[in-house]
């Protein structure tokens, strides 16, 4: 049978499509409300020789799926708020290495412990700029289990062909809505590392067709393997600003000469609108059920399942056909003034921001927000 339905929760799509991609190792600490996709994980490895680790905090558990990720495996860890806080030195050190590994955070309510048993959204812009330097990040948002368990499978692609840390950014919500997800096995999702094979370069080398290659641990390279700043012989040049430059700059590049390759969003409603709405994640649910139930109105979506690199060229563009666009989110602001940055003033941004007891913003709050702008 190539094809079935199943009944799961975000967090068991997530941890479901992480095994079905291929992923082998995962380590993590308990952290409400992602704990689901370690004790999914710590069942469901030994029985495909993979293997699971609970570790002793989140900085242990990000330094173990490092590790992993040079022995050769995919490798997974999953984690909420504070636990995604405790990550971010060895998030710079996994793209510093282009080491490729797929980090799951569940955000719920903060800062701090917050409230851990709500949803939130607050971390839209800790997973960009969470770590210190100069550095690209690419994170993917869900908005359903069905999308948790396609995003989840992408994030390992996107990290292994560009070796590099991927994000996939979930919420309470979405981890814990238990709903239909269609599960297509006739499609080979398995991904599968290039290793070189030869010489003792282990960084920047590209196969071919532009993917990254990546040497592992017994295999006979010399490899050296520093968060300190390095040639791509491994060498530490801390003192050099010229391999210091030509380094950061390569590691940004890569990144952003993908972004189409990685640039994943959604339009929906009338192809011009008075309205337009960006959203992500759990609040984009509402927005797709009013524009569903809208009879009359023009309302024009656009539904970011990348998040980072932000899609500014998109995201202008959408601005051209509509009249003023409304950003809801469960946080202070973050997206809208990411989006009121790329628009640059050709149209007015109403932000409409919810925080506090893990309340969904409901349609019936996006049309009074519209209505009474």
């Amino acid at each position: 049978m190539t094809m079935s339905i199943e009944f799961w929760q975000g967090n068991q799509a997530c941890a479901e499509a992480a095994i079905a991609t291929g992923c082998r190792f995962f380590a993590g600490y308990p952290i409400t409300p992602a704990s689901e996709i370690a004790e999914i994980m710590s069942h469901e490895l030994p029985k495909v020789d993979g293997v699971f680790l609970q570790m002793e905090d989140e900085i242990a558990a990000v330094s173990a799926v490092i590790g992993s990720s040079w022995g050769g495996k995919l490798s997974m860890t999953a984690t909420s708020g504070p636990g995604f806080s405790l990550m971010q030195e060895n998030l710079g050190y996994a793209v510093m290495t282009e080491t490729p590994c797929v980090i799951v955070n569940v955000q719920r309510a903060g800062p701090s412990t917050g409230q851990a048993t709500k949803a939130a959204q607050g971390d839209f812009m800790q997973a960009r700029w969470g770590s210190h330097g100069d550095y690209e990040s690419v994170v993917l948002a869900p908005n359903s289990a069905q999308e948790t368990y396609e995003l989840t499978i992408k994030a390992f692609a996107l990290s292994e062909n560009l070796r590099h840390p991927v994000i996939l950014l979930s919420d309470e919500i979405v981890a814990h809505s238990r709903e239909k997800v269609v599960v297509d096995r006739s499609n080979d999702v398995t991904v599968k590392r290039q290793f070189t094979i030869t010489g003792n370069q282990p960084y920047g080398d590209v196969d071919d067709e532009g993917h990254a290659l990546m040497p592992r641990f017994g295999d006979g390279h010399d490899l050296l393997v520093t968060g300190s700043t390095h040639n791509n012989q491994g060498f530490r040049k801390t003192a050099d600003p010229k391999v210091h430059d030509l380094l950061i700059r390569r590691l940004s590049k890569k990144i952003c000469d993908a972004q189409e390759y990685i640039e994943d969003y959604l339009f929906s409603g009338h192809d011009t609108a008075e309205w337009g709405i960006v959203s992500f994640g759990s609040t984009s649910r509402s927005v797709e059920e009013l524009i569903a139930t809208s009879s009359g109105s023009r309302l024009r979506s656009m539904r970011l399942r990348t998040l980072w690199p932000f899609p500014e060229e998109a995201v202008r563009k959408f601005a051209e056909t509509v009249n003023q666009i409304l950003v809801p989110e469960l946080n202070l602001g973050q997206l809208s003034r990411e989006v009121e940055r790329a628009v640059k003033g050709s149209v007015e941004i109403i932000p409409l921001r919810k925080i506090g007891g893990g309340l969904m913003i409901e349609p019936d709050e996006l049309l009074q927000a519209m209505t009474t702008s």
